[in-house]
């Protein structure tokens, strides 16, 4: 196939990087020396900010377009189905350039496969790769090294203030003994107050059943095995860690039952204490439990009552 008696060149990339090296020119400079018109497209997510996708589509483009200011940049947007998404590429590739044979450029392990089994009417050329570069290397090393620069601590604060905000999930536990009748709460130890078992739900867990077991283990020694989760309900923690910002904590907060093994205090619990649950009345609730806490004590002791 001679590229050259094709008119339009298109690649197909994400450039997630903070600068294109040698692997993106070799790509790009066959594509440019060997058409008239070329089109550069550059894959759009869902969501930015990540350690995949840190980049947003201005910034890539402003990026190539310094080296290759004759090409079209054009944002192609991440679809859930393929064939969605390679009839997408070629519906763009036609509203840039209506009528011209059109070669499409890759790698073996690009998008190739997925374009041309779900329907891509242009053809592809596939390339060889030049060296190893990864992208995911490259956004590794970066990440470990700060700069002593305006530009650095500008583009911190361009990201910081380009992010949806968050919602933290964390996991709150009541655990119970056998006639429900006490309760355990937990001290920190830079706190004087009583706080209930809690912590942040990890990416790696499989379900909220998972994080309250693997926090309890974290807090209450690796033997402690609470079963008999009951939902009690769901609530914004005005954590002081948080406070002014638009990111919020919510928590999923579960009763449920101690089962067996040492209750040891561990990680950054001091104290475990069961507290008999006739004791909690408003006044001890005011002076016993942290701040942001009374909320959850609050809809326990209205959990208690059913």
């Amino acid at each position: 196939m001679e590229a050259n008696k094709f008119p339009i060149g298109i690649v197909i990339a994400r450039f997630q990087v903070h600068e294109l090296h040698d692997g993106h020119h070799y790509v790009i400079k066959q594509v440019v020396e060997n058409h008239k018109k070329t089109i550069i497209f550059l894959g759009v997510p869902q969501f930015i900010g990540t350690k995949k996708n840190p980049l947003d589509f201005d910034t890539r483009k402003k990026m190539v377009q310094e080296h290759y200011p004759e090409s079209v940049i054009v944002a192609l947007p991440d679809q859930r189905d393929n064939t969605k998404w390679a009839k997408e590429l070629d519906k763009r590739i036609r509203e840039v350039y209506p009528h011209g044979d059109v070669l499409l450029y890759g790698s073996r392990d690009s998008f190739i496969p997925y374009y041309v089994n779900n329907g891509g009417k242009f053809q592809t050329k596939e390339l060889e790769p030049l060296g190893t570069f990864t992208g995911t290397d490259v956004r590794k090393l970066i990440s470990e090294e700060v700069k002593n620069s305006i530009d650095f601590r500008s583009g911190v604060i361009y990201h910081a203030y380009n992010l949806y905000p968050r919602t933290i999930p964390t996991v709150d536990l009541a655990p119970l003994n056998s006639d429900k009748t006490k309760v355990l709460l937990a001290k920190k130890y830079d706190e004087e107050q009583y706080r209930f078992i809690g912590g942040f739900v990890k990416p790696t867990d499989e379900h909220i059943r998972h994080s309250a077991r693997r926090i309890v283990g974290k807090e209450c020694g690796i033997n402690c095995v609470i079963e008999g989760f009951e939902f009690i309900n769901s609530i914004q923690i005005d954590d002081w860690r948080f406070r002014g910002e638009e990111d919020k904590i919510m928590t999923t907060f579960l009763a449920c039952s101690y089962g067996y093994g040492p209750i040891v205090p561990s990680d950054d619990i001091r104290e475990l204490s069961w507290i008999d649950i006739t004791s909690i009345t408003d006044k001890w609730v005011q002076t016993n439990i942290c701040e942001e806490h009374k909320p959850l004590m609050e809809e326990f002791l209205n959990y208690i009552k059913k």
